[in-house]
């Protein structure tokens, strides 16, 4: 063999093995963004989500800004199980909503979610989890919180096809200590979705996050669209993520519109 024909080999051998390193990098992010769309996926995240929303108030010139931070933490439950702890942090600011030119800065309160999953996927292909749900009256200002405590059922259920995730988010809170001054809590909300992750790990999502107080009878049904894309900084894989929301339902002085932004910190496991 003379040298031009071993070294046209060997440079072969190099691409050929470079491609199917991106190859198999590209599958591993794919497979990384569709596990974010699991929101009982056996991954380490935090999510960080900030929201904007516009519209409130009689002169609909009121706004709210709302950072959750969201961090998923899954505990493996012997062979068969795990518990998906997964916590709702609010950090609000808003202007106009509580009352004209007033504005509020602080905590909402916790919502604190528990999920026992079973590890294996039937032969549906079905992925569930349910446990309870907590309020935790968390907020430092009246105007951000029930100043109640609160529990109920959660439930998720999602099936993964190809490149789709598609499923349903559940809770109904009733609270049962705290504040008399304040009214009592019975919450329900739904959160249905659909995500798309492309081959490139970009993740296209519609859903909406219906809730309904029984207290006050009042609707509030968003529903958002969101782009986001995995990426990585050095070795750590985080998903950047943008989109708009559009209130088909909403009570009197409530919003109209708003914005989505989100910065997720995965730590898959090794």
């Amino acid at each position: 063999m003379n040298d031009f024909v071993f070294i046209s080999r060997a440079t072969a051998v190099v691409v050929g093995l470079g491609c199917c390193a991106a190859a198999d990098a590209q599958s591993s992010d794919q497979e990384l963004a569709k596990q974010l769309a699991n929101p009982i996926a056996s991954l380490i995240s935090f999510p960080i989500q900030q929201n904007f929303d516009f519209g409130y108030g009689s002169d609909g010139d009121g706004w709210k800004s709302t950072t959750n931070v969201q961090p998923v933490v899954p505990v493996s439950i012997g062979e068969n199980w795990n518990l998906i702890s997964r916590t709702i942090l609010p950090v609000v600011y808003q202007d106009g909503v509580a009352a004209p030119g007033d504005s509020q800065f602080g905590l909402g309160d916790v919502t604190q979610s528990v999920f026992f999953s079973p590890k294996k996927t039937g032969a549906s292909g079905i992925v569930w989890g349910a446990g309870p749900a907590f309020l935790v009256p968390t907020a430092t200002d009246r105007a951000l919180g029930n100043d109640k405590w609160g529990v109920g059922p959660t439930v998720v259920v999602l099936k993964q096809a190809g490149h789709s995730t598609f499923g349903m988010l559940a809770n109904h809170i009733w609270s049962f200590a705290g504040s008399d001054n304040r009214s009592d809590v019975s919450a329900t909300f739904i959160q249905p979705f659909f995500a798309y992750a492309t081959a490139k790990a970009t993740t296209y999502t519609l859903n909406s996050e219906v809730s309904y107080d029984w207290k006050s009878e009042h609707w509030l049904i968003p529903i958002n669209v969101q782009i986001s894309q995995l990426m990585k900084f050095g070795n750590q894989p985080v998903s950047l993520g943008a989109g708009v929301k559009y209130y088909v339902e909403s009570p009197a002085g409530g919003p109209d519109w708003g914005l989505r932004l989100s910065l997720t910190f995965l730590f898959p496991k090794h």
